[in-house]
């Protein structure tokens, strides 16, 4: 077995040179071994995609309401387990157990978000006829891609692909996941409480454990990827993909910005801003990692954040907030971009940076202030519990530097009476106005990014969407007053036609005018 150690090659998802036939998971509170699941082959793999392949056809039989029959058995069993599925993802990842158990609701709530909407947004659609084709009926269906693959990140172990896994199987394809090595327990976990569910269909989702390997293994068989990780390993799932012209969800990194205005509640903003770059120990690709405060209400704001950041503590005991950081290799990444804040002219208000205390799978939150716009905090993804704060004139500094980033998921906006006029400035996929990261608990949104951040995306009516594909169908339904898709249509059919186009759009536009 080999193990994960930090090396130049890694990323915030692991090191993608990492094989061996085992993955061995740690208790992150204890740091010992957890336990031990095989790595799956090419062969594990193929023969997965296979009773995949076998099953995507009667799960699309079953029609709206099969399925919906055995999701809400499905959210039966995982609302029974989910105080032991919180454990394990406490045990796995590190995260408190209400931070687990907010997981285990997040996947509860899309389970209902799809059986509440998915014939709705996927059902039949009925669409008119031209006048010049009365003869003809027409409509749109969805179908399913067949087999989808999600490769899923150890940050959420469970919230973040069991939300694409639902929606997937909701569209009516089968679904192979792949989770994390650092946490696969919750992904075996998953799948087996699917084949209790629903021992009718067991193949219609399955969990493959293994390194990237693996997920690369799996990105070869299946019909469309869905990947959440960083852009480095977003970029060679989606190299994968192109050479086979495989259709792909990307859900990639974040350098997710604040902007706090100077009409903003201070109070209500630092509290939020607080959460949203701390929880889960910063450890979300919509974490906030950049303030942006205008100089007005600068040192206030700041004052209030310090207060708030200085009571969280990163450990695994009850009163503690955050946990550690699962990824040994991420630890190097998030001290040299404060280190590189500190050089650059910034101070810590909240932190010892260089102190990585008596436990180094412990990170400890940092506030920054005075930060240069262009340190790696303010720009790159830092991916732990790190804030950097810098200091604009106004907001259209504010709104112009986060454009101008090469990301654009997530972000908050606070002010009390122009939120929303500069929300919708902002050219990311997601904000929350004098709020944070609230976007991401409405299983009704659609959640994704542009630029480095990744494009598709999962949740809502669009994550029903991504994973089907339109099929238009018309129907010749009687005879044709004058053809129009044969050469049997009179001599001059289509210069009449266009003759009376013109001037009824003549005619339209003399209405308007007068």
């Amino acid at each position: 077995m080999t193990t994960q150690t930090a090396q130049s090659t890694a990323t915030r998802d692991g090191d993608p040179d990492t094989t061996g036939d085992e993955v061995i998971t740690l208790d992150q509170s204890t740091g010992d071994e957890l336990a031990r699941y095989r790595a799956a082959g090419p062969e594990q793999v193929g023969a997965a995609v296979q009773v995949a392949r076998t099953a995507a056809g009667p799960w699309w039989d079953l029609g709206f309401d099969g399925r919906a029959v055995r999701l809400r058995a499905w959210r039966r069993e995982i609302a029974r387990g989910g105080e032991d599925l919180a454990a394990l993802i406490h045990a796995e990842n590190g995260k408190s157990l209400e931070d687990g158990r907010a997981e285990v609701l997040s996947v509860l709530g899309h389970l209902t978000f799809v059986l509440d909407n998915v014939e709705r947004v996927l059902g039949r659609r009925e669409i008119p006829a031209p006048a010049a084709m009365p003869h003809q009926r027409a409509w749109v269906e969805h179908l399913p891609y067949g087999v989808v693959g999600v490769i899923g990140p150890w940050n959420f172990p469970l919230g973040t692909p069991g939300a694409i896994v639902i929606h997937a199987l909701a569209a009516g394809n089968a679904v192979i996941l792949k989770p994390s090595p650092i946490t696969p327990g919750v992904g075996v976990w998953l799948a087996r409480s699917w084949r209790r569910a629903v021992p009718d269909l067991p193949g219609a989702f399955q969990t493959v454990v293994g390194f990237a390997a693996t997920g690369r293994h799996l990105t070869t068989g299946v019909d469309k990827v869905a990947f959440t990780g960083s852009v480095r390993s977003g970029r060679a799932v989606a190299a994968d993909c192109a050479a086979r012209l495989t259709p792909a969800l990307l859900e990639l990194g974040g350098n997710d910005a604040v902007v706090v205005a100077q009409d903003a509640d201070l109070d209500s903003a630092a509290a939020h801003i607080t959460w949203g770059a701390l929880q889960n120990a910063g450890l979300g690709c919509i974490s906030l990692e950049v303030a942006y405060v205008v100089d007005a209400v600068h040192d206030t704001l700041v004052e209030k954040i310090a207060a708030h950041a200085g009571r969280v503590h990163a450990g695994s005991g009850d009163d503690d907030l955050i946990g550690p950081v699962p990824l040994p290799a991420q630890i190097p990444v998030i001290r040299h971009h404060v280190a590189d804040a500190l050089r650059r002219g910034a101070t810590a208000v909240v932190g010892r940076p260089a102190d990585g205390g008596t436990d180094d799978r412990y990170v400890q939150p940092t506030i920054l202030v005075d930060v240069p716009p262009d340190a790696l905090a303010a720009t790159e993804e830092t991916f732990g519990p790190v804030l950097a704060i810098v200091r604009v004139r106004d907001t259209e500094e504010a709104i112009t530097r986060i454009n101008a980033s090469p990301y654009g998921l997530g972000s908050a906006v606070f002010s009390r009476d122009r939120g929303e006029d500069i929300a919708r400035r902002l050219r990311v996929g997601m904000t929350s106005v004098n709020d944070a990261l609230a976007f991401s608990q409405n299983a009704g949104l659609p959640f994704g990014g542009r630029g480095h951040s990744g494009h598709g995306r999962k949740h809502g009516d669009e994550g029903l969407l991504e994973f089907v594909y339109p099929h238009a169908i018309t129907v010749h339904t009687g005879p044709t007053p004058t053809p129009t898709t044969t050469f049997a249509r009179p001599p001059g059919a289509m210069a009449r036609a266009l003759a009376a186009a013109r001037d009824r759009l003549d005619a339209d536009d003399q209405t308007e005018r007068n």
